[in-house]
């Protein structure tokens, strides 16, 4: 089938986080998207306040009937972000086993939006349901470094343990980790991205990216839509995806600097620079490499 997506993300009014961020690039790229919005915000969180709605389970399962009553339910990927209660994540694992009835190729991309920077942003009860019944379903998955560790249990504090933890995920069934954006004690001026595919050979692949000196909302977002296109695109070619997906989010971040560079430091002036990266999002520029890790 042509490569149809439903995105099931966050949504603000104002700003670029969840669909508002991956929903562009997917479509730019040339697919099509369908979205629901788990919540409808006015901004995103970073800001001093903030309105808006939260979707519930009910109201996610009744969207997902529409759908298959007018046999419009048919998808080659699902690509899940921010779930903020256990009800709405539990019913996401109903409407997997209802897509891939209809597809039995369905692939799933999973972004586990939890936290970062050891701060948890979703209730606890998330976790031991990600854990337990949306790893073995999960084809793609885009953990950052804290929600790594949250997912198997294990303290990352050396590149050892972020191969370990990735082993552990591919126990489960999962073909295809990419950990974004990881900072290691001992390499704190650098960040990387750490890869893993058992889709065909398996390849493991670690690209060191430069440290920009300022905080983004909605790029792990980003990272996970275009992860999930050029996957598609590439015929599975994990480090060419890597690399342009980096190239792109590099273009993007450093346009969104360059934006904010001499303005007042608020969130309005860094939120992402998505539609005026247009370009770089459909030809990126590949500056950064990925290492071929041996042992894969």
């Amino acid at each position: 089938m042509e490569p149809r997506i439903l995105s099931i993300q966050s949504h603000v009014v104002s700003g670029y986080v969840g669909n508002k961020s991956a929903v562009f690039p997917m479509q730019l790229l040339g697919f099509d998207v369908d979205f629901v919005n788990s919540v409808q915000f006015s901004n995103h969180t970073g800001y001093k306040s903030l309105q808006g709605q939260v979707i519930t389970e009910k109201e996610l399962s009744a969207l997902v009937a529409g759908l298959k009553n007018n046999g419009i339910d048919q998808y080659s990927h699902l690509l899940t972000g921010y779930i903020g209660s256990a009800g709405f994540l539990k019913e996401i694992v109903a409407l997997y086993q209802d897509l891939k009835a209809v597809n039995p190729n369905l692939v799933y991309v999973c972004d586990p939006v939890m936290g970062d920077n050891g701060k948890l942003y979703v209730p606890k009860e998330l976790i031991p349901i990600y854990q337990q019944f949306i790893l073995p379903i999960a084809t793609i998955l885009t953990p950052n470094l804290f929600e790594i560790e949250l997912l198997t249990d294990i303290k990352i504090t050396r590149e050892e343990d972020i191969w370990e933890a990735i082993a552990a995920l591919h126990s489960k069934g999962i073909e295809t980790v990419c950990v974004s954006s990881a900072e290691l004690p001992a390499c704190a001026d650098k960040l990387y991205i750490f890869a893993s595919s058992r889709k065909g050979a398996p390849v493991k692949l670690k690209l060191q990216i430069p440290k920009l000196p300022a905080s983004f909302t909605g790029s792990g977002d980003l990272f996970s839509a275009l992860t999930l296109c050029l996957m598609q695109q590439t015929g599975s070619d994990l480090k060419l995806s890597l690399e342009k997906t980096v190239a792109t989010l590099q273009a993007v971040l450093k346009r969104t600097l360059e934006f904010a560079k001499g303005k007042e430091v608020n969130p309005r002036n860094m939120e992402l620079r998505l539609i005026q990266s247009r370009d770089d999002i459909l030809n990126p520029k590949v500056l950064l490499t990925a290492t071929v890790i041996d042992g894969s």
